[in-house]
């Protein structure tokens, strides 16, 4: 079959606009190339609007030929996408020669020139633009003023001339045809509202009118007018922000699931309409089930859920998109896979229906004749008689049809409609009093929690909710009493859900997260019921909600988690939008992220103590690290690249053995011979401790305690690395104390200059290794420790784990006075393995009788694990009847005799 007489329009067009296509080269051609042919024609005297309609038909012949001979997808939807962006351009050249002359220039009201934005939305948007399409676009000016000329207007005024002078320019149609028709009803308020507005206008509008659905418009919007001029780029990037900012979430945002819904049934309502009116266009292979439209929803609603905490999937381009949400685990690469495969064969044969006749339609032909030559132009029937009279109506493509439309049409309502119904119930409940109903029914009504649901419904945020939200909620405690019920502590998880829903559900969002996702609900529930300290947790920070939406899973990842956020930064960063305040927010938002995870991964029993130990101590060093990169750049003072500076970490975090909510004891050493060294880092050491301590809108990060550096709170809060080495070695009148040895046992360098952490280990390590007086360490130590115990008195009765003798502390200073009255000779003693490992080592090594490190260290484990437990149950201290962990005591008090002796422990006991 000929071109010719595939196409009508092939056939009415071809060979009439041979001198554009002469001008080109083979193939389809490059934006450059078609701005190239309208100068030419426009310079050799033919009017513009004519011109533009003839470079037009020209590049349909191209694109036909060019499809059928094999050409893919993206390049077809690009080479019509680039004619849109050139006429555009020329359009707006054309119409502010119109009118500049008489009215001028636009200004702002400082003088500068305006701003004037056309703004693609749709698949102009996404440089996917079809053969036949409209165009859907939205007119921006960056600010008010008026106009430089002699007749001045307001710049609102001139730029709607500019629109109502462009607009003709492209859809009326002539004798030559029309080159787009132009649609604006997606501007704020639609056909009501005027036809362009300011950014500021915008941006109200987003705030105060703005519906669910112009988020799916607006995520595929791009500014498609010429961005020449570093003002017009300003002005594009502060478009952006605002558009950024009413899209996208920082949250994950299952709100817009009942939105689509909604905006679904509307659509396929009218596609049902259409088809009763016109049952030629009822096979409609945009709009109809298992259309393109699905397709594109389906990866719209992925991007905008999860969107705003995931910057990595933001994409207009539809094929772009799959990839992205498959590379970070969003969708199942088979699934994407063949919703991409499912994609090219629509849009290819949505082109191949437009060809026919330059039609604006997606409907398959109900012509035979034109079914057989969409059916030869996909490559399911050849030119052969036989063949037609086998196949009249082309029923290879058709079956190839429905099995497409059948697969896109299952994976969207899978994905639309995962979670709404509600299980176990006939009705989701519309009052509390069907909610306190099926608390009775469930044998779950409890005074407690009864008043509980009376004060919730009487709250001032109760009433605060929207009537959506107060649904939502309804629906929510529906389910968690179903959950509950089969709980054997229903009444602990009720509450706690309750307490929960109540602080976090003035973000309505939350409400539709759970209401749309039970198996985060119910991983919730699994939380609560567990931990008081993670229903607490949580409520400080609900933004970690969304971490339920997978199971817990793999181990955290340092280099994934630096990774990532580097890739959030450098994001912000071409969008203009980085600063302190945002990178403050994302380390915040991350870190939580990451604890949350750890958390649920510890209450599920799939990580001990240890290992959540070393989990929550790697994530805050990669988070001390990032902190110093971060916040050196944003130091005016900076007077070098990269800052000789490193963070030295004691204590918990020295040890790794950091737990939750634990503070940070941190010292900041530099090695700078600048003259101003030690101003610059100091004031550099008072940023760093504001970025990972202040309190934003994302939560905190941790407490910070310096106390451990040179002469504690007197000294500098920056030590050059000379000033600490002499300190520590006792080189001159201002040396170290014995406890500032014992806390240098559990030190090491985890941020910043590695060559200066190697200096510090260097000293740490000639430090520990210093020959000392045994007897007299002894005594420093344990009186060190009854200073200690003397500042945490406990009258309870209970047995105090840590501080109570028998405890952890016990154990530490043990280990402390083993490595430095005994790394002199035994210099492995110093590396940094914590107490447990040391235990065994000090035992293999003779240090300790046999039978006395290992069980030491078998019970230092056990009161990390009950200290743990108590932490996560809320409770302050970890406090245990006194009769309890006898033996784990008694392998202590066994380790404290033989390291500091029975006497010895005694009268530093009653000194």
């Amino acid at each position: 079959m000929e071109l010719s007489q595939f196409s009508r329009f092939y056939r009415r067009h071809v060979g009439r606009f041979d001198e554009v296509l002469a001008s080109w080269p083979q193939g389809i051609p490059a934006r450059g190339e078609i701005d190239a042919a309208i100068a030419a024609l426009h310079q050799a005297g033919a009017p513009l609007p004519a011109v533009l309609r003839r470079v037009r038909n020209a590049l349909m012949l191209r694109l036909i030929e060019s499809d059928l001979a094999g050409a893919p997808l993206e390049a077809i939807c690009i080479g019509i996408s680039d004619l849109a962006e050139s006429v555009v351009a020329a359009g707006l050249r054309a119409a502010h020669a119109e009118l500049q002359p008489r009215f001028g220039a636009p200004r702002t009201e400082t003088g500068e020139a305006a701003q004037f934005l056309v703004v693609g939305m749709g698949k102009l948007g996404g440089r996917e633009l079809n053969v036949s399409s409209d165009i859907d676009l939205v007119f921006v000016y960056d600010e008010d003023g008026e106009t430089d000329g002699a007749v001045p207007l307001s710049n609102r005024e001139y730029f709607g001339r500019v629109v109502r002078a462009f607009v003709p320019l492209l859809s009326d149609v002539t004798g030559d045809g029309f080159v787009f028709r132009v649609d604006t009803r997606l501007r704020p308020n639609g056909d009501s509202g005027p036809p362009v507005v300011s950014l500021a206008m915008l941006e109200e509008y987003f705030l105060v009118q703005g519906r669910e659905w112009e988020r799916f418009a607006w995520l595929k919007s791009r500014v498609v007018s010429p961005l020449d001029t570093p003002q017009a780029q300003r002005a594009a990037q502060g478009l952006a922000a605002v558009v950024e900012s009413f899209v996208w979430r920082r949250y994950l945002d299952f709100g817009m699931l009942e939105a689509l819904r909604a905006l679904h049934r509307q659509i396929r309502a009218e596609a049902t309409k259409r088809a009763a009116a016109r049952p030629d266009k009822a096979n409609d292979v945009k709009l109809g089930r298992g259309g393109i439209r699905e397709i594109e929803f389906t990866v719209q609603l992925l991007q905008v859920v999860r969107g705003g905490r995931m910057p990595q999937i933001r994409e207009s381009a539809t094929l772009p998109a799959l990839q992205l949400l498959v590379a970070h685990d969003l969708l199942q690469a088979e699934a994407a896979e063949r919703l991409a495969s499912s994609y090219r064969f629509l849009r290819r044969l949505e082109h191949r229906i437009q060809y026919l006749d330059d039609a604006q339609t997606h409907s398959m032909p109900s012509e035979d004749a034109d079914l057989h030559a969409l059916a030869w132009s996909m490559g399911f029937v050849d030119d052969d008689a036989s063949q037609r009279a086998g196949c009249p109506k082309g029923c290879k493509l058709l079956r190839e049809l429905d099995k497409v439309r059948e697969f896109v049409a299952s994976e969207f309502d899978a994905l639309l409609h995962n979670g709404p119904q509600c299980t176990g119930c006939s009705k989701p409940p519309e009052s509390m009093d069907a909610v306190r109903h099926r608390l009775a029914k469930a044998g779950l009504a409890h005074d407690a929690i009864v008043a509980r649901l009376k004060a919730l419904e009487t709250s001032p945020r109760y009433s605060a909710l929207s009537d959506t939200g107060r649904l939502r909620l309804l629906r929510v405690l529906d389910r968690v009493i179903g959950m509950a019920a089969e709980r054997a502590t229903a009444e602990v998880c009720l509450t706690r859900v309750i307490d929960l829903l109540e602080a976090i559900g003035r973000r309505e969002t939350y409400l539709a997260f759970f209401a749309e996702q039970p198996a985060a609900l119910a991983r919730l529930c699994n939380v609560l019921e567990t931990s008081a300290w993670a229903a607490d947790y949580i409520k400080r920070h609900p933004a970690v909600v969304d971490e339920l939406i997978t199971p817990p899973s793999e181990r955290f990842n340092a280099a994934d988690y630096r990774l990532d956020l580097l890739q959030h930064h450098a994001q912000l960063a071409e969008r203009g939008r980085w600063d302190a305040g945002e990178g403050m927010d994302l380390l915040r938002q991350g870190f939580h992220a990451e604890m949350f995870r750890t958390l649920s991964r510890d209450l599920a029993g799939l990580i001990k103590v240890e290992q959540v130990a070393d989990e929550l101590s790697a994530l805050a060093d990669a988070t001390v690290q990032l902190a110093l990169e971060w916040c050196w750049k944003e130091l005016p003072q900076r007077h070098r690249e990269q800052p000789a500076f490193a963070v030295i970490a004691y204590g918990k975090l020295g040890g790794k053995e950091l737990g939750y909510g634990s503070d940070l004891d941190i010292v900041f050493l530099y090695d700078d011979s600048a003259d101003n060294a030690q101003d610059v880092y100091a004031a550099f050491a008072r940023k760093l401790v504001w970025w990972l301590t202040a309190h934003t809108a994302a939560g905190r990060l941790f407490e910070i305690d310096t106390r451990l550096r040179p002469n504690g709170n007197a000294g500098l809060l920056v030590t050059s690395v000379e000033a600490f080495d002499a300190y520590q070695r006792g080189r001159g009148s201002n040396t170290a104390w014995t406890w500032e040895h014992q806390a240098l046992t559990r030190a090491r360098c985890c941020a910043g200059d590695l060559a200066i952490g190697a200096r510090f280990e260097a000293i740490r390590t000639a430090v520990l290794t210093t020959r000392r007086d045994a007897d007299a360490l002894r005594t420093e130590i344990l009186a060190m420790r009854q200073k200690v115990a003397d500042g945490h008195p406990n009258p309870s009765g209970l047995f105090d784990v840590k501080h109570d003798a028998g405890g952890m502390v016990d154990v530490e200073f043990a280990v402390q006075y083993l490595v430095l009255a005994h790394a002199a000779d035994y210099p492995q003693l110093t590396a940094d393995l914590g107490n447990i490992a040391l235990l065994g080592m000090a035992e293999a090594l003779g240090l300790l009788p046999a039978g006395v490190g290992r069980p030491a260290a078998d019970a230092y484990r056990e009161l990390r694990r009950i200290q743990h437990r108590e932490r996560l149950a809320g409770a302050d201290a970890a406090r245990v009847a006194a009769d309890t962990l006898q033996a784990q005591r008694a392998a202590v008090h066994a380790l404290t005799r033989a390291v500091f002796g029975a006497q010895r422990v005694a009268q530093a006991a009653e000194a």
